[in-house]
């Protein structure tokens, strides 16, 4: 950790990387700031489905440290859910850089693992990752 992370230094703004299935976000959490920005657009506007909205304000609210904090970040690949997955763990991630103290509670609501699920390659001789040819008896 530098010293531009630590939460009594001069600076207040803190980076972390989160990545999910095929996504990379790259997370800025800025000290007092308001506005939340995901690839230079309004966070509203980007993800439209209030779902994933919800997904992403979670570390927030179980930290109680939302209206602290201006989200800006940059995500790369993938869809939507995916993407909003990854700055999920991004943000958890900033928070512990923020303080040390929030790591427990990120940790048992399940914010700083990062899931390590995604898509199954297609095998030869099948259709997909599983599904085979349909079978003709005759």
């Amino acid at each position: 950790m530098t010293d531009e992370n630590k939460a009594g230094s001069s600076t207040s703004i803190f980076y972390a990387t989160g990545r999910r299935k095929s996504s990379v976000a790259r997370v800025w959490l800025e000290l007092g700031g308001q506005k939340r920005l995901v690839n230079d657009s309004e966070f509203v506007k980007y993800f439209p489905l209030e779902t994933l909205r919800m997904l992403i304000d979670q570390p927030f609210e179980t930290t109680q440290m939302g209206d602290r904090f201006g989200v800006k970040a940059t995500v790369n690949g993938g869809g939507l859910s995916g993407q909003a997955g990854a700055v999920r763990l991004g943000i958890a991630r900033a928070l512990v850089l923020f303080d040390a103290n929030l790591r427990s509670p990120l940790r048992r609501g399940g914010f700083l693992t990062r899931d390590p699920r995604k898509k199954e390659r297609k095998k030869y001789g099948r259709k997909g990752a599983r599904r085979s040819f349909q079978f003709t008896k005759r």
